[in-house]
């Protein structure tokens, strides 16, 4: 039979190695072959090529129509963000063309469109980049071949609205049966709102326990996954890393002086996708006995493109002292650290090209951070920044009257 001549037929982009797959972002050219191997002569009508990107989104919801009757209502939404269709093999005259047995290899080569989303794979929706290679040959079925390929669009975390300190205050009354037991009140603050996978957070926080009984502090980073389809949406939320500090006392007042908080190896954020957006924030709360607890949310930005070892780090640095002299620390705790080598955060590993973007998607994480926390890797690759060290050229003297601490 002619559909046995086939030996393989398999789609290849150039630059794979074993183990890894090339990594692409917006503007970039994508490269690769189609690879035919025959046992024998056969006949092909033609080899045509398509490249698509697609952020699809999709997801149902119960709904009442009155005190017996229910329905599902389904939202489902798609946005094409990639679409490129080529002919790689077409006779010249009459309908087929006779392929000699062996290999044969076809190449390809296609131009990405300047701004694309991240590949994302997530509980209600996905964003997905693949090729698709389809061989026709008279009387038999089409023979097609599939390769999925990554897209990682860069965040750069050095523009001074990724770079500017996160800070905020709350306080509660604890009530319990009615009646008044004091007041708790926090405040946190964050020295800048962009970080990369990896990075330690410091987290700076007071918390004041007016009440009669003990409170504890927490703090976590939470990915909120945001799907959108016919004006309606749909969040999905998960916390990625998380920390417990003691009990508060009755009366007492507690400092966290840069509490690390270290970032997994988490995928970037998603801004600007019209069907889907994938968010993080920092939440510090205190729980409260017998009272809803107090929770704080810092907006945060996870990118792909650490801080730079010049320039907007310096400054970086030098705002860092003030912003610890504002919290009354005086100094400096310790050298800062630097941003880890890309190679450090995520393993190595073949991504696989299965249909599934290299992002799993999270699973059910509680959102009031009750419970176990649960950290879910993400892998993804990216050129790793260089190394660098460095100190505040200008460290504040130690002699310097500290400030009281003000939200």
């Amino acid at each position: 039979m002619l559909f046995d001549k086939v030996k393989a037929f398999v789609v290849q982009l150039d630059g794979a190695s074993a183990g890894a797959e090339p990594v692409f972002s917006g503007g970039q050219a994508v490269a690769g072959r189609v690879l035919l191997e025959l046992a024998g002569p056969a006949r092909v009508g033609s080899l045509k090529l398509r490249a698509r990107g697609r952020a699809h989104v999709h997801w149902t919801e119960s709904r009442s129509a009155g005190s017996s009757t229910a329905y599902t209502q389904s939202y489902s939404e798609r946005v094409e963000v990639v679409s490129h269709r080529a002919t790689l093999l077409a006779p010249d005259t009459g309908e087929t063309t006779t392929l000699p047995p062996g290999r044969h290899e076809f190449p390809f080569s296609f131009q990405l469109p300047p701004t694309l989303v991240t590949s994302f794979e997530g509980k209600h929706g996905s964003v997905r980049y693949c090729i698709k290679a389809t061989l026709h040959r008279p009387w038999v079925p089409a023979r097609r071949a599939r390769k999925v390929f990554t897209v990682i669009e860069p965040v750069d975390i050095n523009t001074p609205a990724l770079l500017a300190p996160q800070a905020g205050a709350l306080e509660k009354v604890a009530r319990s049966w009615y009646s008044s037991r004091g007041l708790v009140s926090l405040s946190a603050k964050i020295d800048r709102k962009g970080y990369t996978p990896g990075e330690v957070i410091p987290v700076f926080a007071e918390i004041d326990n007016g009440s009669t009984r003990p409170v504890l502090p927490r703090a976590a980073v939470v990915q909120t996954q945001t799907f959108m389809a016919r004006g309606a949406r749909k969040q999905k939320r998960a916390v990625v890393a998380s920390l417990s500090g003691e009990p508060v006392g009755p009366g007492r007042r507690a400092l966290w002086q840069g509490r690390a908080l270290r970032i997994p190896p988490v995928g970037p954020s998603i801004l600007h996708c019209r069907v889907l957006h994938v968010d993080y924030s920092l939440k510090v709360c205190v729980d409260i006995p017998g009272t809803s607890k107090l929770l704080l949310e810092l907006p945060l930005v996870i990118g792909t493109i650490p801080l730079h070892p010049f320039g907007s780090r310096s400054s970086s640095v030098g705002s860092r002292a003030s912003f610890l002299l504002d919290w009354g620390l005086g100094a400096l705790p310790e050298r800062p650290e630097a941003p880890p080598e890309y190679s450090e955060v995520v393993a190595g590993g073949e991504v696989a090209a299965t249909g599934q973007s290299p992002f799993p998607p999270l699973q059910d994480a509680d959102v009031n951070l009750e419970g176990p926390f649960f950290a879910y890797i993400q892998e993804f690759r990216y050129r790793p920044p260089p190394l660098y060290s460095e100190e505040d050229p200008n460290p504040p003297s130690e002699a310097m009257r500290p400030r009281s601490m003000t939200c």
